[in-house]
């Protein structure tokens, strides 16, 4: 299987989450609605990650992640181009890759992916990068999962 990323852009992200983007006048931009917590014994939790390795397209996924009851927001504080791929849970468990999308990120753009959304881990390609990373931690098994797909995929070049 190959996608082919595209612009991040509000509209096609909808269904896996929010654009993050910085007003363009000055002013401020809420994006709480996206946020969502559904344990009411988890906390929330930021965390700043810098990632060193950098990856280049054709980029092979062979792995998809979720945070089945909360949300997980990345936004960047120095980036580049980033990838991002996100796919529905399937009706038969693990992520429904029939229905994956690519979207190539631009380096003042975050996401927040909604609960349950499975998504490829952070994927650099271009420099270094650091981000903030908001989501809710309980301390059990449904934090985080990871799912090895059956079947790589290939994110080829736009």
């Amino acid at each position: 299987m190959q996608l082919i990323p595209e612009p991040l852009t509000a509209a096609p992200f909808a269904a896996f989450g929010d654009v993050l983007e910085a007003p363009l006048a000055p002013g401020r931009s809420f994006f709480d609605g996206a946020l969502a917590n559904l344990r009411p014994g988890a906390r929330p939790s930021l965390s700043i990650a810098r990632k060193q390795d950098l990856s280049w397209l054709p980029v092979t996924a062979r792995q998809m992640e979720r945070h089945q009851f909360s949300s997980q927001s990345f936004v960047p504080i120095e980036a580049g181009r980033w990838l991002v791929v996100v796919a529905p849970h399937a009706a038969t468990g693990g992520p429904d890759m029939g229905r994956a999308r690519a979207f190539l990120a631009g380096p003042q753009q975050g996401v927040t992916y909604a609960a349950n959304v499975w998504h490829h881990p952070l994927t650099i390609l271009d420099r270094p990068t650091c981000f903030a990373i908001y989501m809710w931690l309980e301390g059990s098994n449904g934090d985080e999962e990871f799912f090895t797909l059956p079947a790589a995929v290939t994110i080829a070049q736009p």
